[in-house]
């Protein structure tokens, strides 16, 4: 496509070169150097790279860039380099699956599918489960009775949603026997999920996933849950039952939360953290166990 086009889809400060040009595909920064009429995007903290662009290419830059004449490099400077690449990417080179649902794919004839669904191979999803508009939900995904999944959601190949969690009581004998969990899982609009991922149903009630949450792979969230808006759930990570996590939280990879804490908003659980107490909106907690790093300034 020509470089102008995309210019006309996103918003930028200043544009440094030839619109004409054009672009074939992406690359990374490291990539660049290497092609022919790409696009890529530049940090602040690799600035310095861009003196070894020596082809013809486009790059996305912040106001921090001191821009020399270049015969080789077009600059489309913005406020967040990331975020607009993150644009363009969404809006020239991600294409979205057509809606199909694959015959191999056994679904309970009492859900509810709405429009634009993507189901695939293998996919099961059991009774009186209801699905939004525009979900798309991968191979050898399992949807188990009762799950609600709202509009315009995202779950990824291999994934168990509604699964029973791990709930057991003695019996008289002391032996263990299974608490009967007859909740269910409630997944919210604009939810992505990856691989290999588990969200258990509640006792009772709902294991709710809120608005905009973003999970990745290999993710154990367990019964009652609840995660709420735009907080994201990083590899590896397991989240105990009746935890909750408050609105735009990060919990970094193989951090573990023990049942029945509060995650407030906007805090961050660092990388291998094992949280045995609740932590407070606005903190930064890590270790093993978790403990206070500081509270996160609000204009961060």
């Amino acid at each position: 496509m020509i470089l102008k086009e995309i210019l006309t889809q996103i918003e930028y400060i200043k544009f440094i070169g030839e619109p004409s040009l054009n672009v074939k595909g992406v690359v990374s920064l490291e990539e660049i150097s290497g092609t022919e009429n790409m696009l890529s995007w530049c940090n602040d903290k690799n600035i310095d790279k861009l003196s070894l662009v020596k082809t013809k290419s486009t790059i996305i830059v912040s106001e921090k860039v001191v821009i020399n004449k270049s015969d080789y490099i077009n600059y489309i400077i913005v406020e967040n380099p990331r975020r607009v690449f993150q644009e363009v990417l969404t809006k020239f080179f991600s294409k979205k699956r057509s809606p199909v649902i694959h015959k191999s794919a056994c679904i309970s004839e009492d859900c509810i599918i709405g429009d634009g669904a993507f189901i695939g191979h293998n996919v099961i999803i059991e009774e009186n489960c209801r699905i939004g508009v525009n979900v798309e939900i991968l191979h050898n995904t399992t949807i188990l009775k009762g799950t609600v999944i709202e509009n315009n959601v995202t779950i990824g190949a291999n994934n168990t949603i509604g699964g029973v969690g791990f709930g057991y009581e003695k019996n008289k004998k002391g032996d263990f026997e299974l608490i009967p969990h007859i909740g269910n899982v409630v997944i919210k609009n604009n939810v992505d999920i990856g691989n290999n991922t588990c969200i258990d149903r509640a006792v009772m009630g709902s294991t709710i996933i809120g608005e905009n949450v973003k999970i990745d792979n290999l993710v154990h969230i367990a019964h009652g849950v609840k995660v709420k808006r735009n907080s994201v759930v990083i590899a590896n990570a397991m989240i105990a039952g009746s935890v909750t996590i408050g609105e735009n939280s990060w919990i970094a990879p193989s951090a573990s939360i023990i049942n029945k804490k509060n995650i407030g908003s906007n805090a961050l659980i660092g990388l291998g953290a094992v949280i045995t107490k609740d932590v407070n909106d606005y903190e930064i907690v890590a270790g093993n166990p978790g403990k206070l790093i500081r509270k996160i300034n609000k204009d961060e």
